[in-house]
């Protein structure tokens, strides 16, 4: 048995630069009880130091990373692929949540070590829906339920 042990928390990771999209993503996942369990950071670099205090101080780790593919800061790829350079961060599921379609933006979230990548959908009814189905997919529960 290894001797690194690794705690997952129940909470969401949000990285998204857009204020309305944060907001819009936060009213979804609220209607599926995950409003206590969401933390956002606004860019590459704050999201990077959130999962470095984490590491650091051994707190648990978020249970799943929604990602926006397009930042203003960069690519959510160079999250993902400086995720992936730490142990303890291969167990946490990372999904790119863009509203890219072009296969090469798909092409390369799957190398860089995304779990997933789903493209925003155009309403928020869809959005809600969305957002449940990755609770539950990646979560395996519905809270609310």
């Amino acid at each position: 048995m290894s001797g690194h042990t690794v705690t997952i928390s129940k909470s969401i990771l949000v990285v998204e630069d857009s204020p309305a999209q944060c907001e819009l993503l936060s009213q979804a996942l609220a209607q599926h009880g995950f409003e206590e369990a969401l933390h956002i950071e606004h860019g590459i670099a704050p999201a990077l130091t959130y999962l470095s205090h984490q590491l650091e101080d051994r707190a648990p780790l978020p249970r799943l990373i929604l990602v926006d593919l397009k930042l203003m800061s960069g690519s959510g790829i160079d999250i993902v692929r400086d995720m992936r350079r730490h142990k303890r961060l291969h167990l946490v599921p990372v999904v790119i949540l863009t509203t890219s379609d072009v296969q090469h933006d798909i092409d390369a979230a799957y190398i860089s070590g995304a779990n997933g990548y789903v493209v925003k959908p155009g309403t928020y009814s869809d959005l809600v829906k969305l957002m449940g189905d990755l609770c539950r997919f990646w979560l395996g529960w519905n809270r609310t339920a």
